[in-house]
């Protein structure tokens, strides 16, 4: 199917196998295990011999049409959901490395991010060196002969910056390591890191997969084979597992995908542009702006600019936290993706964990502020940025 039809019919049509009931929107199956027809099929379920359903934890028919709906919207093969993005995360490196391995990572990357790799997977014998994302130069010399996975942001939380992935992927390809990019910020409907040479794709489907804040939910994306194996036995051992009402909502989320990016992101670009106009903003960071460093970058590989906006404001964290204060309507949250306006202070949030040293390094100063623009009228969200702002 995928090869046949367009984006916006996958987003409605893939992964829907209907039951002996025939129903039209999706069955929710909330069990937790399967009948099996006599005990010669559980054991060859159980072996691997035959496919179908044995427990919730790694089976269920409803997360497995959120996983095919969203490898169809990647250009994938195959998909593994997770209970979040971080579980996803990890699921992938628990699957693809090993005590000795080495990992280039992005410094622009979300703090938890940072965490995983600098104070969890240090644990198991894994070294992480984190780069400038921008500079293939400093990915290139970051390589060892060790080195068996690159991770990156792109765009990357907060501060919008976009790597080449065509370029990185080539550089793994020769180091003879995996290339994992978390599409995050712009989902399939915007870019496709697959069909750049990306191996693997990550998701927080928490964000705009959903794009209502309500469930939360990851997913691993990529072809078929020993990667995608040991990430799916990591999962049916180890049990980050999306639950299938998460699933559920993910599969109504996906139906209205582009309709809400294309929305969104062309009411952050005209944000971005009214900022750059403000006279107590030091400077606006947004893929869609021509002022932004990656600017041509952008336009290769991404549809659109995305609907996150990122600014520094005059006068460090005093002056921040009075914009941020002074809103009314918009949602003080470090969450992002939703239909709803959201606004965060980065340095204290969803960085706060990480050291001044790091943040500092990642370009994440004390008068940053990061909004995830919404799906209400850009004269109220203007409007609401402007009582602080003044």
């Amino acid at each position: 199917m995928a090869d046949q039809v367009e984006f916006d019919t996958l987003a409605l049509r893939a992964g829907i196998h209907r039951s002996q009931f025939g129903e039209h929107s999706e069955a929710m199956y909330l069990t937790s295990s399967f009948v099996f027809e006599n005990a010669a099929q559980a054991a060859a379920r159980f072996t691997g011999g035959a496919e179908g359903n044995i427990y919730s934890r790694f089976t269920n028919p409803t997360v497995s049409a959120f996983q095919e709906r969203l490898a169809a919207l990647e250009g994938a093969q195959a998909c593994v959901a997770t209970a979040s993005g971080m579980s996803a995360i990890l699921a992938m490196a628990m699957a693809v490395l090993k005590a000795g391995d080495h990992v280039v990572c992005s410094a622009s990357v979300f703090g938890s991010t940072v965490q995983l790799f600098s104070n969890v997977m240090c644990k198991f014998g894994v070294d992480t060196s984190f780069v400038a994302g921008a500079s293939l130069a400093a990915w290139e010399g970051a390589l060892r002969k060790n080195t068996k996975l690159l991770f990156l942001e792109t765009p990357s939380n907060p501060l919008t910056e976009i790597a080449d992935i065509a370029a990185l992927a080539a550089l793994a390809k020769r180091a003879g390591a995996l290339l994992a990019v978390d599409n995050c910020f712009c989902t399939p409907a915007l870019q496709q890191p697959l069909r750049l040479g990306a191996d693997l794709v990550i998701h927080s489907a928490t964000k705009y997969l959903d794009g209502q804040g309500r469930v939360l939910g990851g997913a691993v994306v990529g072809e078929r084979g020993p990667v995608m194996d040991g990430i799916y036995g990591f999962l049916r051992t180890a049990g980050p597992s999306l639950s299938p009402f998460n699933a559920w909502v993910l599969l109504k989320g996906l139906e209205t995908l582009r309709i809400r990016m294309d929305a969104q992101s062309q009411a952050a670009l005209q944000l971005a542009q009214w900022l750059e106009q403000r006279p107590g903003i030091e400077r606006v960071y947004y893929p869609g702006l021509n002022s932004h460093p990656q600017y041509e970058l952008a336009k290769q590989q991404q549809r659109l600019g995305g609907a996150v906006v990122s600014f520094e404001v005059k006068g460090g964290r005093e002056a921040a936290w009075r914009v941020v204060d002074a809103t009314r309507m918009i949602s003080i949250t470090a969450n992002l993706g939703d239909t709803k306006t959201t606004i965060t202070h980065p340095a204290t949030t969803t960085h706060g964990r990480i050291s001044a040293d790091a943040r500092k390094a990642a370009g994440i100063g004390e008068g940053l502020l990061r909004v995830a623009v919404g799906l209400e009228a850009l004269v109220d969200i203007q409007a609401d940025l402007e009582r602080g702002l003044g």
